[in-house]
């Protein structure tokens, strides 16, 4: 087993632990989603190694690359997608991710309730929240969010488990979390994806049920 890897992985998963322990977050535990993105298949390998189950991929194609010789070895493997999803990347996505966590506009729930079908997959997702309205980042608007869940529940029949957003950087996240949280009660979600390397901790303050950690496990990743 690589030793370095190991060592990461319980030092992230401690710190999740006392964070939950300290501020009594309402979920009963909180799933560390293991970023993988850029990084290639043999970087994984220790992680999945010392145990590690639960990892995220922001493209569709370099998730097709790199996890299917992955998961040979480790059939128990649940990837999220954690980036943005194109539609003509949807039947490829629901072949095989396990969780979409950015869905964030009536098409793609429309195409993907299709997939689903036609695969008979129902995975569950995440409505993606542009929790501080910015121009560059996807993701409902806060005050529809409790409408488009409704729809995509009432509409698509899909299986919405929560709620994901990536606040502002530059700015302290705990209030963004908080709406979300928020948010999410107000669409009857328990769900809440929120908090990276950088904040998970004020993420778990603030109920997060997942969060997404890359380079605090992984190291930096070149930019792409």
């Amino acid at each position: 087993m690589d030793t370095a890897a190991a060592t990461s992985l319980v030092a992230i998963n401690d710190r999740i632990a006392r964070a939950h322990a300290r501020f009594g977050a309402p979920p009963e535990a909180v799933e560390l989603v293991a970023v993988s993105k850029t990084f290639p298949a043999e970087a994984i390998a220790p992680f999945l190694a010392a145990g590690q189950r639960v990892f995220g991929e922001n493209r569709v194609q370099e998730a097709k690359d790199k996890w299917p010789g992955l998961r040979q070895l480790y059939p128990d493997v649940v990837l999220h997608l954690i980036g943005p999803l194109q539609t003509n990347k949807a039947r490829e996505a629901v072949a095989l991710f396990d969780v979409i966590e950015t869905l964030d506009r009536d098409k793609l729930a429309g195409v993907l309730a299709a997939e689903m079908a036609r695969a008979g997959r129902w995975l569950p997702c995440f409505v993606q929240v542009n929790i501080g309205l910015e121009e560059q980042k996807a993701g409902i608007a806060p005050a529809e969010t409790a409408a488009f869940v409704a729809r995509c529940r009432d509409v698509h029949g899909l299986d919405i488990a929560g709620l994901m957003c990536i606040p502002p950087d530059g700015v302290p996240p705990g209030p963004y979390f908080a709406h979300l949280a928020t948010l999410a009660r107000d669409a009857g979600v328990s769900g809440l994806s929120m908090g990276m390397s950088g904040d998970f901790e004020a993420g778990i303050a603030m109920g997060a049920t997942h969060v997404r950690v890359g380079s605090a496990l992984f190291g930096h990743r070149e930019r792409v």
